[in-house]
C-alpha cells in the first residue's frame, strides 16, 4: 500500500495509521516511541495488523475526517450494500490508551471480515491469547491488550478473526485497550460515549482556530495534525509517528522520526500562534527550554517526548522494511551530532515565548545567557548541519545563519527587558557572523549562497536567510539564491534539500524532493515579490497531499508518490508558514515572535 493511502488517528500520546483497505498497520503503545504492536507497515501482516473490511470484493472506497476532528470515516461500497468503518482514539483523560472501531450499515447488507494480529516488540513477539467474556486478552512481556467486541470471534492460525454482517441502521463495535501486563484490565468505555466525547473535544479545539486567511481548510487540517503529534502531558511535538519509511524506495535512508527536533522549534511556535493556540505554543516552548537544560555544550538536536537524551539507534533485522527498504531502525544516532542551528532555535523559542507573555521567566534567562555565552566561541566550529549528514563536518551556511539568529534574539531580549548581559560584545559577534556569511558563504560568480564555505554545492536550507531576517527578502543575493536553487535542485518545480550526487552525506543512494524546502521556497518567493510564482507553487504543493490533506516528508517526482515518514510535522509546519506569508508577504519577518493578535486565547 502506498504511504498516501494511510490516515492518522491518535489520542495525543500515540498514533495509529489506518489504510484505505481498513487495516491498521502501525500502532505503538502506550506512547509514540514505544515498540509497535502492529508493524505490518514495515513488513507483512505477520508482523501485526488489525483488518476490518468487507469480505466480498469492494467496488469503491471513500473516506474523510469528520469536520474539524481526527475521527476517520471509511465507506466501503460492495455489490450488496455499503458499510462505514469509524476509527478513532479517545483522549485518555488519565485512563488507558484505547482504539475504537465502529462498523455501521449504511444501506443494503455487507458481509464483513475482522482479522486481529497482535505482535509485540515491532512484530517479533506472538502474544499469549486468552478468551474473555467480551472478547480476548493478549499478553506478552510488559504489554497486554484487551479486545472487546459485540461480535463473536475465533482463533485461526495464531490470529483472531470474526465474520459478521451489517445491515442498514445496525452497527458493531470493537474497542482495543492497552494496559501493563502486571495490572488489571481497565473498564471498557462504551464506544458510542467515547465517540461523542472525542468528537466534542476535537470540534471544540478546531473551532478555536483564529486563522482566517486563504486556504483555511488546509491550514486547519495541518494544525489538527500537529495537535495529534503533540504529547499532551509534556508539550513535545514529534516529527512523525513512524520510523523507517524510506526517503529512497528500496534504499537505506530510513530513520526513526518519533522524537522531537529542536530544529523545528520556531516553526512550531509560529504555526501554533498563527492558529491562536497560545497554550500549546507555550507548552512546547517550556518543553524545548526544559529538554535542553543542563550543559549547554551538550545541547542535542532531538530528544524523546519526555526530554530523554539516550536515543540509541539499533536495527530490527526481522523486519523486511517498507517495500524492501532496509534496514529498519529504531532510535536515532543523529541525536549525538553537533549542530549549531539548534542554538538559534532555543534562543528563538525564548524570544518568541517572551513576546507572547510580555516577560521572560527568571529561571530561563540564565539558561539562555549560558547558551549564548557558549556560542561566542562555538559558532566558529564546523558542524554536522541541519540535515544530519553522516559525512564530514563543514562550515554550513545555514548553521552560521542560525548562530546569528541566536545572538540577534539574545540582543533583542536584553534590550526589551533590560537584562544583564554583555550587550556590546554580542552585537559585535552578531555583526561578525553576518559579515563572514556574506563573504565566505556567497558565490559571487553564480550569485547564490552555497551549502558551506567555499563550496560549489547548493542547499535549500539557505532559504532560511530571508525567513529569519538575516537579509531582506528582496535583496539581490536572495533573488539569485532562489533562482540557483530552482535551477540546480529543482525537479518539476519541487526542490531537493541538496544534491546527493554532489554532496557527501555518508550514505549511498538518493532521496526525493523535500516538501518542507518547497514550502520554504513558496515563502521566499512571496518575500521576494514574486507573488504569482509563489501562489502557483503553493497550489501545486497542496495537490501533493493525500485525500485527507496529510503530507509525508518528501515527494518522489520520478515515481509520483509520497515518501518518507508520515505524516510529517515539518511539512505541515512549513505549509502553515507559507500560507501565512502569502497572505501578507510584506509583513515584518519578526512578526512570528510578536504578541498574538486580539482574539487569540489560550486553551488547554
Amino acid at each position: 500500500m502506498k504511504i498516501e493511502d494511510y490516515a492518522l488517528i491518535g489520542d495525543l500520546r500515540t498514533s495509529a495509521l489506518v489504510g484505505r483497505d481498513g487495516s491498521i498497520d502501525w500502532l505503538c503503545l502506550p506512547r509514540t516511541d514505544s515498540p509497535a504492536c502492529f508493524a505490518a507497515l514495515l513488513g507483512s501482516e505477520e508482523n501485526g495488523r488489525w483488518l476490518l473490511c468487507p469480505s466480498a470484493p469492494v467496488r469503491r472506497v471513500s473516506r474523510r475526517y469528520r469536520e474539524g476532528t481526527l475521527i476517520l470515516e471509511t465507506d466501503f461500497e460492495t455489490d450488496t450494500g455499503t458499510a462505514r468503518v469509524i476509527d478513532f482514539m479517545p483522549l485518555r483523560d488519565g485512563g488507558a490508551p484505547q482504539l475504537v472501531r465502529i462498523v455501521e450499515g449504511l444501506h443494503g447488507e455487507v458481509a464483513m471480515r475482522m482479522q486481529f494480529i497482535a505482535r509485540f516488540d515491532y512484530g517479533s513477539l506472538v502474544p499469549w491469547v486468552e478468551r474473555t467474556a467480551d472478547g480476548i486478552l493478549a499478553l506478552g512481556g510488559p504489554n497486554a491488550l484487551h479486545l472487546s467486541t459485540t461480535v463473536e470471534t475465533r482463533g485461526e492460525d495464531l490470529t483472531t478473526v470474526a465474520d459478521f454482517t451489517v445491515r442498514e441502521g445496525v452497527n458493531e463495535r470493537f474497542s482495543l485497550m492497552w494496559f501493563p501486563s502486571y495490572g488489571e484490565s481497565p473498564a471498557v468505555e462504551d464506544p458510542d460515549s467515547a465517540l461523542a466525547r472525542t468528537e466534542a473535544y476535537w470540534r471544540d479545539w478546531s473551532s478555536r482556530c483564529t486563522y482566517s486567511g486563504e486556504w483555511r481548510e488546509a491550514v486547519v487540517r495541518s494544525l489538527i495534525t500537529l495537535k495529534a503529534l503533540t504529547d499532551q502531558e509534556t508539550g513535545a511535538v514529534v516529527a512523525a509517528p513512524t520510523t523507517s519509511l524510506p526517503e529512497d524506495l528500496g534504499g537505506v535512508r530510513n530513520w526513526d522520526y518519533r522524537y522531537c527536533w529542536l530544529r523545528d522549534s520556531v516553526l512550531t511556535l509560529d504555526a501554533l500562534l498563527e492558529g491562536g493556540y497560545v497554550d500549546e505554543a507555550l507548552a512546547f516552548g517550556r518543553w524545548a527550554l526544559r529538554a535542553g537544560a543542563g550543559d549547554v555544550s551538550k545541547l542535542q538536536i532531538m530528544y524523546g517526548t519526555e526530554g530523554q537524551r539516550q536515543l540509541e539507534e539499533i536495527e530490527l533485522d526481522w523486519l523486511p522494511g517498507y517495500e524492501g527498504s532496509r534496514p529498519v531502525r529504531v532510535g536515532n544516532a543523529a541525536a549525538k551530532q553537533f549542530q549549531l542551528d539548534v542554538y538559534g532555535e532555543v534562543a528563538g523559542v525564548a524570544y518568541a515565548t517572551s513576546m507572547v507573555t510580555g516577560s521572560i521567566e527568571a529561571h530561563n534567562w540564565p539558561r539562555v545567557r549560558a547558551l549564548v555565552e557558549y556560542l561566542e566561541t562555538a559558532w566558529e566550529k564546523p558542524d554536522d548541519g541541519i540535515w544530519e549528514v553522516r559525512g564530514p563536518r563543514r562550515h554550513f551556511v545555514q548553521s552560521k545563519v542560525m548562530a546569528w539568529l541566536a545572538f540577534d534574539c539574545a540582543v533583542r531580549l536584553v534590550e526589551r527587558f533590560e537584562l544583564d548581559a554583555p550587550l556590546a560584545r554580542w552585537k559585535q559577534i552578531r555583526a561578525r557572523i553576518h559579515r563572514q556569511v556574506t563573504e565566505k558563504g556567497y558565490d559571487r560568480k553564480r550569485k547564490t549562497f552555497t551549502q558551506y564555505y567555499g563550496s560549489q554545492e547548493l542547499d535549500a536550507a539557505v532559504l532560511m536567510i530571508p525567513i529569519v531576517g538575516f537579509l531582506p527578502g528582496t535583496d539581490e543575493r536572495v533573488t539569485g539564491t532562489i533562482d540557483a536553487l530552482r535551477r540546480e535542485l529543482g525537479h518539476d518545480g519541487f526542490i531537493s534539500r541538496y544534491s546527493t550526487t554532489v554532496t557527501d552525506d555518508g550514505l549511498p543512494g538518493s532521496e526525493a524532493q523535500f516538501l518542507a524546502c518547497s514550502f520554504w521556497l513558496v515563502t521566499a518567493l512571496a518575500m521576494n515579490g514574486r507573488a504569482d510564482e509563489s501562489r502557483e507553487l503553493f497550489e501545486r504543493l497542496l495537490a501533493l497531499g493525500n485525500d485527507l490533506g496529510l503530507f509525508s516528508e518528501e515527494y518522489d517526482v520520478a515515481h509520483q508518490r509520497l515518501v518518507g515518514n508520515f505524516p510529517q510535522a515539518f511539512t505541515h509546519l512549513t505549509l502553515v508558514a507559507a500560507a501565512k506569508t502569502l497572505a501578507n508577504p510584506t509583513a515584518d519577518v519578526a512578526a512570528r515572535y510578536m504578541d498574538p493578535q486580539p482574539g487569540h486565547q489560550g486553551h488547554p
